[in-house]
């Protein structure tokens, strides 16, 4: 298992150059490593002291995982600064997690209330995955998003609360990493639609108009009102990206 961690490291991580590198310098190993000691201790029923090699790992690693959590094979946590993995949660087989991820519990809820991830899930940095929920295998979360609910196999999940956005394919455990440009926006999609309809809506009021006594007293350049014409410009800046 201990081979397996290393490398799953070096076939996903294009910075990871040799493997005394990925031996000293990654505190996603070393997190993982002294959570496989903390939950061997925790299921021989020793007290404190699996809390105990936990804290110490979070204070080597800046990554706090609960000693009864549950964590696959091949699992790589990428830079892992602000991840914390609740009591209760299960992460499967070659599953990847970026930094400030939270696997946690919504205060509400004992015994089963953190999520459950399937084999070769990827969850995007800063995002949380809250609650006594399932995310399928090959499932993607998009960076800051916060999911709520089970999301099935082969889906991605974008968006504040997490929204399922697409189902995909994924050959090989190889080929699942993250990739971030291929995530849509759906507030700038259903702020571009709106925007759209708008825009015919306004031509269609001006060809009602046309050159009566209703028409506007703004000003116009172009044939659209100066005013508009700025609005416009500033939701296209949106809609390209420069507000996002």
């Amino acid at each position: 298992m201990l081979l397996t961690d290393l490398q799953v490291i070096h076939e996903r991580d294009p910075a990871a150059r040799n493997w005394l590198e990925i031996l000293l310098c990654y505190p996603g190993l070393h997190a993982l490593w002294l959570h496989r000691v903390a939950h061997r201790l925790h299921h021989l029923g020793i007290p404190l002291l699996p809390r105990l090699v936990a804290q110490f790992g979070r204070f080597l690693t800046g990554i706090e995982i609960h000693p009864a959590a549950q964590i696959g094979q091949g699992v790589f946590i990428d830079h892992g600064a602000g991840v914390v993995i609740g009591e209760t949660a299960i992460v499967g087989d070659h599953s990847l997690i970026y930094q400030g991820v939270t696997l946690g519990g919504t205060g509400k809820e004992t015994g089963k209330r953190h999520p459950t991830l399937g084999e070769n899930v990827v969850v995007g940095a800063g995002a949380k995955v809250l609650g006594n929920i399932h995310l399928g295998d090959h499932v993607r979360i998009g960076a800051g998003s916060v999911v709520l609910r089970d999301v099935p196999s082969h889906h991605t999940v974008v968006g504040i609360p997490g929204r399922i956005l697409q189902q995909h394919t994924y050959p090989t455990k190889e080929t699942h990493a993250l990739n971030t440009e291929s995530l849509p926006d759906m507030e700038a999609k259903v702020i571009g639609i709106l925007f759209d309809r708008i825009k015919a809506l306004e031509q269609e009021v001006e060809q009602l108009r046309g050159q009566s006594a209703l028409s506007p007293a703004h000003e116009k350049k172009n044939g659209t009102p100066i005013f508009l014409g700025a609005s416009n410009r500033l939701i296209e800046d949106f809609l390209d990206g420069a507000g996002i």
